[in-house]
């Protein structure tokens, strides 16, 4: 197919992969000029975008695109165009330098959640064999590292959603914990909100009333912080009211009986308290899911970002395995995978702690066999690494990394305690960033190299059900810009390690399959040519031969007894809670015109003008008690920093708590305000929930703003 003809791709965004066919527009060049979106039907999913989808074209042909290498002489210079050889060649000095003074470990990489499955695979390679370090991570342990971890030590495999999106479309019943679809990835509402039998429908828990909640038959609106009180709640009414499925526990499933003392110490008047959900709620809940002929669990962030994620995550598994629900046609639970390659970005070794396939890097069998596919000895590949958090803090410390390579994320927005973040980059000897356009941590880096968009590069993703599918390149990139893999290439090169990086896709994506092959994610039996053919695999599918693996667990788990696990938690408060300084809890999440960090969709004049900035919703009451009305500029005040955004008085907020999406820099910076605070399995931030105070700016102390809390009192 050449460069110009229309191609059947896939959205870049969300990890629906909404399918979509690219072309020039008439009159076009077949290098430029204006590129046509259509949608069209892929798998499960209905021919649909949402207005980020209909409008992704237009960052091909931005003005703030990057075309060019970026380079400055010292931090107190700009930024001025470079050429590659030039750009190439202070990178690799720096890194030749910092890893003969610190050792291997002084230089980082950290990696992005929205990478193809081959730039992933190549980033993995690159970091152990390239540059030798431990030190490399990605965004996604900021999104479903949690569920991820619940399923692998319930499942003893985690894959999103072990079933396709037409079995969550047929479910009676759906419970989505957490979770936001209708502006997050909205053709999925479709999904979620088909039509059901009079005795089901949808449940949604959520401390606001989205406009996912709105389409719900049921609400349930706990305190920020307390959906592990509910889950436990939840359990102990479907096993004291005789809901569990008693044949399904003893056949399927172990431990119960150490979950079962806990769970009983959590009775439903006990959860209202905790959690403020009514305890008739909380029973007409569990008796849709119980009586539902099909029922699914879903969970989301919300759900998730917490430093209980994990146990949060497990104690809705709990109750799913109790119903009877995974490993069951037409019924389950799974996670909803955030970024557009949540699910292939975790399989393939960008992780600290993963090598190809997803398998332990510290597993001696996984050594050997990757070693072996990669050509080197297993003995010079680095062990697990820090957390991207951990690592993200770690850097210009004593010990921590001096040099970071940062590829397709955004970590002065995104990160937890984002203040904090820039201070650790402004201490590094070199900050490297591989970007599309000038993001915030673009605009902070010593070197900016201009990275090809979707549309510009071949490749793989794997969307939320486990699907296995191709992402077409409609025409080459313009200007100078390269893709992340020729980018990774070219650094090799510099440093004197050979041709260590493949640029090829598909001959990347072989690669990916020899290395991940018997691994638990094994894509050894798929191909470009077979995705073609059959629009998209499931994974696992080891063999040519093999149909792929579309729904998971029907006859056993993947655990060494083939039971699932049920696995004791128990709730604690969170991390930081309401006190007399910080009274109000505060929320985070996403609108449905943005996306992310908000540096692709903050660049589309459609998306900018649904969503120009950011806010502070707030309850009428909560605002009536601190004299704020409609449109006042509020600010923001937590123990870590200060945000400044104007009120949206609204009722489908608690009274106690009040949310910022987290898409935008400035005054307005969400993140400055959230707590790092770390979830011990998953290593997951507490994004969702931490104190704050509300200041009017027309009354606070001072009119400055300011980057830390007590230079706001």
């Amino acid at each position: 197919m050449s460069d110009s003809a229309a191609v059947a791709t896939h959205c870049p965004y969300c990890a629906l992969q909404c399918g979509m066919e690219l072309s020039a527009a008439p009159d076009s060049g077949p290098d430029s000029g204006e590129v046509l979106v259509a949608p069209r039907a892929h798998g499960d999913n209905a021919a649909a975008l949402c207005q980020k989808g209909w409008t992704a074209a237009e960052l091909l042909t931005s003005p703030q695109r990057l075309r060019t290498p970026m380079v400055r002489a010292s931090r107190d210079e700009a930024l001025v165009p470079a050429s590659w050889e030039g750009a190439f060649g202070t990178v690799a000095a720096a890194i030749t330098r910092v890893q003969a003074e610190h050792g291997p470990g002084g230089v980082a990489v950290l990696g992005g959640g929205g990478l193809t499955n081959e730039k992933a695979y190549m980033l993995g390679k690159f970091a152990r064999t390239v540059l030798r370090t431990p030190n490399i991570d990605y965004n996604g342990r900021f999104c479903m590292s949690s569920a991820a971890a619940a399923a692998n030590r319930a499942f003893g495999l985690d894959r999103g959603l072990p079933f396709p999106l037409g079995d969550i479309a047929a479910a009676d019943v759906v419970l989505l914990v957490g979770g936001n679809s209708a502006e997050t990835m909205p053709p999925f509402l479709r999904v979620l909100t088909a039509p059901r039998p009079d005795t089901g429908g949808l449940i949604v828990v959520d401390p606001r009333r989205t406009p996912t909640a709105e389409r719900a038959r049921l609400h349930l609106q706990p305190t920020p912080g307390t959906d592990l009180a509910l889950a436990l709640g939840m359990l102990h009414v479907a096993l004291v009211e005789g809901y569990a499925d008693t044949e399904y526990v003893a056949a399927r499933t172990n431990g119960l009986a150490d979950v079962r003392p806990i769970v009983m110490s959590y009775w439903p008047e006990r959860v209202e308290r905790i959690t403020g959900v009514p305890v008739a709620q909380q029973r007409e809940a569990v008796r849709l899911l119980a009586t539902a002929g099909r029922a699914m669990v879903l969970t989301g962030r919300g759900a998730e970002q917490h430093a209980k994620g994990t146990d949060t995550v497990t104690a809705f598994v709990n109750l799913a395995l109790a119903l009877g629900l995974p490993g069951t046609p037409g019924s389950g639970y799974g996670c909803l995978t955030g970024q557009g390659n949540g699910q292939g970005g975790r399989e393939h070794g960008q992780k600290a702690d993963q090598l190809p396939g997803y398998r332990r890097i510290d597993d001696p069998a996984a050594r050997a066999h990757v070693a072996a596919v990669w050509g080197v000895d297993p003995a010079v590949l680095p062990g697990p690494g820090p957390s991207a958090y951990e690592l993200l803090d770690s850097l210009g410390r004593p010990g921590g990394p001096r040099v970071l390579l940062v590829f397709g994320t955004n970590p002065v927005v995104s990160a937890p305690a984002a203040a904090r973040m820039e201070e650790r980059l402004a201490d590094l000897d070199l900050l490297v960033v591989a970007d599309l356009v000038r993001s915030e941590t673009a605009d902070l880096a010593d070197v900016v190299l201009p990275s090809a968009q979707w549309a510009e590069e071949d490749g793989t993703m794997t969307n939320l059900e486990g699907r296995v599918i191709r992402r077409r390149r409609l025409r080459p990139p313009p200007g100078q810009v390269r893709t992340d893999l020729e980018i990774m290439a070219g650094l090799a090169a510099a440093l004197g390690r050979g041709p260590v990086v493949e640029t090829e896709p598909a001959r990347v994506f072989a690669e990916l399959g020899r290395a991940g092959a018997g691994g638990p994610a094994d894509y050894a039996g798929i191909s470009y040519e077979r995705i073609d053919a059959e629009g998209g695999v499931f994974w696992p599918c080891p063999t040519p031969a093999h149909p792929g693996t579309p729904r998971m667990f029907l006859d056993r788990f993947a655990t060494p007894d083939g039971r699932a696990r049920f696995v004791p938690v128990e709730h604690r408060p969170a991390v930081e809670d309401v006190d007399a300084a910080y009274p109000v809890y505060l929320t985070t999440g996403r609108v449905l015109a943005q996306y992310q960090s908000g540096a692709q969709t903050r660049r589309v004049s459609a998306l900018v003008q649904a969503a120009p900035g950011p806010f502070v919703e707030v309850h009428p009451v909560l605002a009536e008690r601190h004299g704020i009305a409609e449109g006042d500029d509020v600010r923001v005040v937590s123990r870590r920093g200060v945000a400044v955004a104007p009120a949206r008085l609204t009722d489908t907020i608690r009274v106690d708590t009040v949310f910022m999406p987290f898409h935008w820099p400035g005054a307005g910076r969400a993140n400055v305000l959230t707590n790092p605070a770390l979830d011990p399995t998953s290593r997951m931030p507490e994004f969702k929930v931490c104190a704050v105070r509300l200041e009017p700016v027309c009354s606070a102390v001072g009119s400055a703003l300011h980057e830390r809390p007590e230079a706001a009192r």
